[in-house]
């Protein structure tokens, strides 16, 4: 998706920032970061692609930036008890390294599914680490109260002037490096690069257009800007975590809405294919929130040639995300495509079957017996174009083999295609959800204890994305009249879900 804005023309918000940012304090921790040319990705797009190369940072991010910013800029008399931050990645690392620079103690609270390399970087900074709660929101909430009660300064990720004057360093930069470009994308998560860099660039450089690039499952800022206010998030989705936030910023809502000219959402699967286009150029393995300016670009449609700049904005990569990574980005570079099909079943037919697909690589193949007369298979396709898939598609019409396409159905990408295995008579009221469990020892037993002993559970698939959460597809018998019943017990457990019962993925192959 993508919404468009129009620029101010008096930046009433946004002039003071030019000053904050000539005046930034961030070169005792952050280096000028290079902007190197994507020739890969040149030649595939037909564009001149750029890339700002934040990860090459200390701290492998850009945040060192607005957090040493922001502290230098902190009265000394009110950091004589130290600061307080809340983070479960790159602006902990930010924050601690501004305050082993400045010598000030410095509390750091991180949810208590943080992964360990995260943990362990921060506290080679000399930080303490308090670990609390299960997400953000719970860890930023028990910061605030410490930081009430023993009077320590708060650093706040994103929300604040010398904080987006800090990240605001990164467009000025650009352009003293390269002056000549049609068009910039960032990030965004709480808006305090996309902020930074946009203030400075709106108003220093008028041809150049400014885009934010949000990941559609927490697309905050295109969500304010459609309702022309800030909003909050029901929920956001957690792969790419340095960008998991739930509302964009007062002050940087304030300038993003004078400076930018609009908002592209891509999904997880073009993030991961992004990882990859940036390692195939850097031999840098990219974090998945540092990747998200890339795979806007990518779906930045122009028929002209132009000269395109993404901010990669992050290395700190949990190593397990790997193999997901790498199985997804086929599927966000559109060279894979998974379908349902459905075949007679009787003997011969996965032969004929196979001849259909002629020559295409089967990157899977899935079927387990469960109806005497038809059956349906989950095969993985790599299609080397579009007009590859519909010559496929068109042959499969051809020979009267029914099928569905499942490639951007969430269940068949991240369950169905690793547990196909027919059906239960048993599970008859079965109802199924799709939920996310806190990457943390007593998260099942939480769920099973807060659930209670009246429902029977028929189906359970976990799967650890090397997140903060793993995905889960649990399936509950279910034969009340009150149907919401089973929902307000599902809430109780704290856990977020969606009812996937009518998924066609599910009723074809584990109804």
């Amino acid at each position: 998706m993508k919404i468009s804005n129009k620029r101010t023309k008096n930046f009433a918000k946004s002039k003071r920032y030019l000053s904050l940012i000539e005046n930034s304090s961030v070169y005792d921790v952050a280096n000028v970061s290079p902007i190197t040319n994507a020739t890969n990705l040149s030649n595939k797009l037909g564009h001149n692609v750029f890339l700002k190369r934040e990860d090459l940072q200390p701290i492998f991010s850009f945040k060192n930036r607005g957090a040493y910013n922001k502290i230098v800029n902190i009265k000394k008399d009110k950091l004589k008890l130290g600061v307080i931050a809340a983070s479960a990645g790159n602006h902990a690392q930010g924050v601690a390294s501004a305050c082993k620079k400045l010598k000030i103690k410095c509390l750091i609270v991180m949810p208590k599914t943080t992964p360990e390399i995260k943990i362990r970087a921060v506290k080679d900074f000399g930080a303490r680490v308090k670990l609390f709660g299960d997400n953000y929101d719970q860890a930023v909430k028990h910061a605030y109260e410490i930081c009430k009660k023993e009077k320590k300064e708060f650093i706040h990720p994103f929300d604040d002037p010398y904080t987006i004057a800090g990240q605001g360093t990164v467009g000025k930069e650009i352009l003293e490096t390269n002056d000549d470009l049609d068009a910039i994308f960032v990030p965004v998560g709480g808006g305090g690069l996309l902020a930074g860099v946009s203030a400075w660039i709106a108003q220093k450089n008028k041809k150049t257009k400014i885009y934010g690039v949000e990941v559609d499952d927490s697309a905050c800022l295109y969500e304010a800007l459609k309702a022309n206010k800030r909003v909050r998030l029901k929920s956001v989705g957690i792969f790419a975590d340095g960008v998991a936030v739930e509302q964009v910023g007062k002050n940087n809502f304030d300038v993003i809405k004078e400076c930018i000219d609009g908002v592209i959402t891509v999904t997880i699967d073009e993030v991961c294919a992004a990882v990859k286009d940036l390692f195939e150029d850097t031999r840098v393995m990219s974090e998945p929130a540092g990747a998200v300016a890339l795979a806007g670009l990518k779906k930045y449609s122009s028929k002209k040639k132009k000269n395109l700049l993404a901010i990669s904005s992050g290395a700190n990569l949990n190593f397990d995300r790997l193999s997901y990574i790498v199985e997804r980005s086929e599927l966000g570079e559109d060279k894979e495509k998974i379908l349902s099909i459905q075949i007679p079943e009787k003997a011969g037919s996965f032969l004929k079957l196979s001849k259909i697909f002629s020559n295409s690589q089967i990157t899977e193949f899935n079927y387990r017996l469960s109806d005497p007369n038809d059956a349906h298979v989950l095969v993985g396709i790599k299609t080397k174009s579009s007009k590859n898939f519909i010559s496929l598609k068109n042959r499969l019409s051809k020979n009267n083999y029914p099928f569905k396409d499942l490639t951007k159905n969430e269940i068949s990408n991240d369950h169905l295609r690793h547990m196909v295995g027919g059906r239960s008579a048993a599970a008859r009221t079965e109802r199924v959800f799709r939920m996310e469990f806190p990457e943390r020892p007593g998260a099942l037993l939480d769920f099973l204890e807060k659930l209670g002993n009246k429902w029977n559970i028929t189906l359970f698939h976990y799967r650890n994305l090397g997140s903060a959460f793993g995905k889960v597809l649990v399936g509950i018998q279910d034969s009340s009249k009150n149907k919401e019943l089973l929902k307000r017990y599902l809430k109780r457990t704290g856990y977020t879900f969606t009812e996937e019962t009518s998924n066609i993925a599910y009723k074809h192959f584990l109804e």
